[in-house]
């Protein structure tokens, strides 16, 4: 029902977490897999992971911050793959501290890496995805896009960003049959976030005791949703904003 066979999906760092996990749901679903990231090493221990699956993947470098870096990744991909299909905006990094303390640099880095890489992957696709008649987009958001955090205020911008880039792109393609969609993560147990629970004190027992399922989610958790999206069965929806979060965010 929601089969990818034949199709050609990117997902910008999905060597690991949360775009690791996506991309063996859209491996799984038949898609062919391109693992867009830095890490050589970590890269090819993914590949190697979805292959064992069956998954037919590949990795190539990509800096997503540096424009020359994002079009010579669509370019290989296309090149090497015959079609893009699906993008996948996943590449995400967070320094944490109030807004006070926090550096310029390292504000800058955030949104670049966050929000400006999907801007450009997503310019960067867009004329495959015209000509072939048909994609989709996926950008990864945060429940920090509709919640603040005094720990996170670069994070929180940068993913808030994301949401109205969704909203954006999703008017401006739907003419072009591509449907652009982000999905929001809770609280997930990811590297990213077993940083942030040493750095931040009681951020483990906030969580828990907040959230309705009373765990924290899974990268797992989001195969399926990454599936949808990416599927005809989505062909009228864009321009959502879907919270993968356990219920944390229907509390209010």
């Amino acid at each position: 029902m929601f089969s990818l066979i034949g199709q050609v999906a990117l997902v910008t760092g999905g060597n690991g977490g949360i775009g690791l996990a996506m991309a063996r749901g859209l491996g799984r679903a038949g898609a062919r897999v391109v693992i867009g990231a830095r890490g050589g090493i970590k890269s090819a221990a993914a590949v190697d992971e979805l292959k064992r699956l069956g998954i037919e993947a590949l990795a190539i470098q990509v800096d997503v911050a540096d424009e020359a870096s994002v079009a010579a990744l669509v370019r290989d991909t296309v090149e090497r793959c015959g079609r893009l299909d699906i993008l996948v905006n996943n590449a995400g990094i967070n320094i944490r501290g109030p807004a006070q303390d926090l550096e310029l640099e390292q504000w800058r880095q955030v949104i670049d890496t966050n929000l400006t890489s999907a801007f450009l992957c997503s310019k960067a696709v867009y004329p495959h995805m015209k000509q072939a008649g048909a994609g989709k987009v996926i950008n990864l958001g945060s429940m920090l896009s509709i919640f603040g955090a005094s720990f996170s205020p670069a994070y929180g911008a940068s993913k808030g960003g994301i949401v109205q880039l969704t909203k954006s792109l999703a008017v401006a393609w739907a003419p072009d049959n591509i449907q652009v969609n982000a999905i929001l993560p809770g609280w997930i147990d990811t590297e990213l976030t077993r940083k942030g629970r040493a750095e931040v004190q009681g951020l483990h027992e906030r969580v828990l005791s907040r959230s309705p399922t009373g765990r924290w989610g899974t990268p797992e958790d989001f195969e399926g949703v990454a599936v949808f999206l990416a599927s005809a069965h989505a062909n009228f929806v864009t321009g959502t904003a879907i919270p993968v979060d356990g219920g944390y965010s229907s509390l209010g």
